[in-house]
């Protein structure tokens, strides 16, 4: 069976695990083997998503699974995005999940963020979370690296209020590195714009993507689209089997937020 759900297609006999590792074909069909397993769940501002311009000063409900269908060397939460199903999670049915949200709303709470792992590889939980949630008035948030096929993109956006989309380059050689496709993510990007409240995160790596002409082509394309496109420029701090890279001086976030401003109308610095 192949797996239609993002660009790695990947053919999976019975039994077998996807490339994201949540995924897997059961009885002849593809799904999530992660469904309802969480690993992380907090109460976080929501500037921490980070959204800066989707009701800010509120709380919401982030909840994360493990794996992900990408292999950044400099993740931040490796240990649950490349982690598999031995990995150590409570199940959360919807129903109890969307109850545990509302019982935050008294403390701030607007809804629920899937977040922490990529949680679209995980798309069916995050539907029937959503369906579920938006009977209740919460809204629902992803926090995204964009990798998911235009058709179960477009099935999911009626339930989403709100993305905050990874764009990690501008070239699909920097994409390579990451094991992800730059077309997707930026079909992905495009698609939401205009359905649902969406911001961006380019985590500048030293040597990789902190240039003024990247920056210049990142912002660009995002303010050909809408110029009113929220960018976060994200400081890099060594990670995963990036430690031996220094974290990215201030200087240059600043420099890169004052070039992305020349075209974009909101453009934020983050872990400065």
């Amino acid at each position: 069976m192949k797996c239609e759900l993002c660009p790695h297609h990947c053919n999976l006999d019975e039994g077998e695990i996807g490339f994201c590792k949540g995924r897997t074909n059961k009885n002849g069909r593809i799904v999530p083997n992660n469904y309802g397993r969480v690993t992380s769940l907090a109460l976080d501002p929501i500037e921490k998503k980070p959204l800066a311009r989707f009701h800010p000063g509120s709380q919401i409900l982030s909840v994360g699974s493990y794996g992900c269908n990408l292999r950044c060397p400099f993740c931040q939460n490796h240990d649950i995005s490349m982690a598999d199903s031995t990995v150590d999670a409570a199940y959360f049915a919807p129903e109890f999940l969307v109850r545990t949200a509302l019982s935050a709303v008294d403390d701030g709470n607007i809804g629920l963020a899937f977040t922490y792992n990529e949680p679209l590889i995980s798309y069916e939980y995050i539907r029937d979370c959503a369906r579920l949630a938006k009977k209740n008035d919460l809204s629902i948030v992803l926090v995204t690296n964009g990798m998911i096929c235009e058709e179960p993109l477009l099935s999911l956006l009626p339930y989403i209020d709100a993305m905050n989309i990874d764009l990690k380059g501008t070239t699909q050689a920097f994409y390579d590195i990451v094991k992800g496709d730059l077309e997707t993510v930026k079909t992905t990007i495009a698609i939401a714009a205009f359905r649902c409240h969406v911001e961006i995160t380019s985590l500048i790596i030293p040597g990789l993507n902190d240039t003024e002409e990247e920056m210049a082509a990142l912002s660009g394309w995002l303010a050909s689209i809408d110029p009113a496109i929220p960018l976060h420029v994200t400081r890099f701090f060594p990670r995963h089997q990036m430690k031996d890279r220094p974290p990215t001086p201030i200087e240059t976030v600043e420099r890169l937020r004052d070039v992305a401003a020349e075209k974009l109308r909101y453009v934020y610095t983050g872990n400065c």
